[in-house]
């Protein structure tokens, strides 16, 4: 890791190791790394820190360590090779989610390409490569690969386009099993056959499973599934495969699409992101607690980092909530789950998350986190304090009054018209600006 360090920021850093894990550990283990050895060592940890923070600087420390990193030549093009050699060599330099792969070959991305109105050099979006901390930046025809790679056709490709303008992977670089939601709303969900009712979050549509594949596909190619250097999550996820991609049951739902709620308009046509890492089944809720009863059970086993929390709620439901609770809009919904759903202080610190994210948020003086701080273990809290954090999508076919409840926040909601066929061109400065061809590795800022 020290060593990988200094190849990537070019400073030598001084670095002191503790036993592993650390995370949910309870304090008296945390105590004991702490008095114990430094296992990469064998000396005091204490002593390692201390010495680590009053060491005077040596001359290589001392140095100006600006740091000049050779752009690798990429070529455009592979050399022609059997299907078979080609899909081992996507397989060994990581350029795959481990399925096969359909070859982006120059007339494939070319027909992806008829899918929008932009030129192929234009810049689609940027993404931070956390290892370098350096900005990719990412043509269109960049994202025309990637789509190629999944499965999808020329029709899905302004969603894809979309998803890339927001600079957000679907993949993350942490030790934490993050996964990912994709939804779209508006018009086009119709227009490329997306599927908003029955078995919405299943595999049973086309364009579900490609656009979901293909932002996976498209964050492995930025870089961020590169083991040990931007990918350390112990367990994965299998929701990465495709990102729980949907599309809101807008016919069937008695509230607003979830786009409108964001300021669009119903006509346009929109995708929003997610991001979070658990989602709870309603199925098997006692048939003698009412919904809200439920939802407070449910809500509270979340950590409510950030006071955020995503239902997907089955029309039905959606139906029910309206006509029988009395919540004539999701922002009812939502502002009742946000006054009513509690937990003791005590239990919401407790939570590892929580005390790595929020504590120091508490600590600096934010509000309610520093409140809450200073309140008794069991004193009740609201963790969902925000109620526009609080996000309702209508998902379902009606075949069952369910739901289902996540802690992943609304990271993004970005627009897929501009993408379009016969869409006008971005103005320089703005997303679609020129970008460079094939922009996954070679365009760094």
């Amino acid at each position: 890791m020290e060593r990988e360090d200094r190849e990537f920021h070019g400073v030598p850093l001084r670095f002191v190791f503790t036993p592993h894990p650390v995370v949910s550990m309870p304090p008296a283990v945390l105590a004991r790394y702490i008095e114990g050895n430094d296992p990469a060592t064998g000396r005091p940890v204490i002593a390692e820190i201390l010495e680590a923070l009053t060491r005077p600087y040596s001359e290589e420390e001392s140095r100006n360590h600006a740091v000049v990193r050779p752009v690798p030549e990429h070529r455009r093009l592979l050399e022609p090779d059997t299907e078979e050699n080609l899909e081992r060599l996507f397989t060994e330099r990581g350029w795959s989610d481990g399925l096969p792969v359909v070859l982006p070959t120059e007339e494939r991305v070319a027909r992806m390409l008829a899918g929008t109105g932009q030129r192929p050099d234009k810049l689609a979006g940027k993404a931070l490569l956390v290892d370098t901390q350096e900005t990719l930046r990412v043509s269109v025809e960049a994202v025309a690969v990637a789509a190629v790679m999944a499965g999808a056709g020329p029709e899905h490709l302004p969603v894809l386009l979309a998803v890339a303008s927001a600079g957000q992977p679907a993949i993350q670089p942490s030790t934490l099993p993050f996964a990912s939601a994709l939804l779209v709303n508006g018009p086009i969900r119709g227009e490329i056959g997306m599927n908003s009712g029955m078995g919405a979050l299943g595999p049973y549509s086309r364009a579900n499973a490609v656009i979901g594949r293909a932002w996976t596909l498209m964050s492995i190619l930025w870089g961020y599934a590169r083991p040990r250097r931007t990918f350390w999550t112990s367990q994965g996820n299998n929701y990465s495969y495709n990102n729980l991609c949907m599309a809101e049951n807008e016919e069937r739902s008695v509230w607003e699409p979830f786009h409108v709620t964001k300021g669009h308009g119903a006509g346009e046509s929109v995708v929003s992101l997610f991001r979070g890492w658990n989602l709870i089944n309603s199925m098997g809720a006692a048939a003698r607690r009412s919904w809200g009863e439920e939802v407070r059970i449910q809500m509270q086993a979340l950590p409510a980092l950030y006071s955020a929390a995503t239902l997907i709620l089955d029309p039905l439901t959606a139906r029910h909530l309206r006509e029988n609770e009395g919540f004539a809009s999701k922002a009812d919904a939502s502002r009742w789950i946000s006054e009513n759903v509690t937990l003791p202080a005590g239990r919401f610190w407790g939570n590892d998350i929580i005390d790595m994210l929020v504590t120091p948020l508490a600590l600096a003086g934010v509000k309610p986190y520093a409140d809450w701080k200073r309140l008794p273990e069991d004193a009740p809290i609201a963790p969902y304090h925000r109620p526009d954090k609080v996000n309702l999508l209508v998902v379902g076919g009606e075949t069952s009054p369910l739901w289902k409840i996540s802690d992943f926040d609304h990271v993004a909601t970005v627009s897929v018209d501009r993408w379009r066929p016969g869409a006008p061109a971005p103005r320089g400065g703005e997303e679609g600006a020129d970008g460079g061809r094939g922009a996954y590795e070679g365009t760094r800022e």
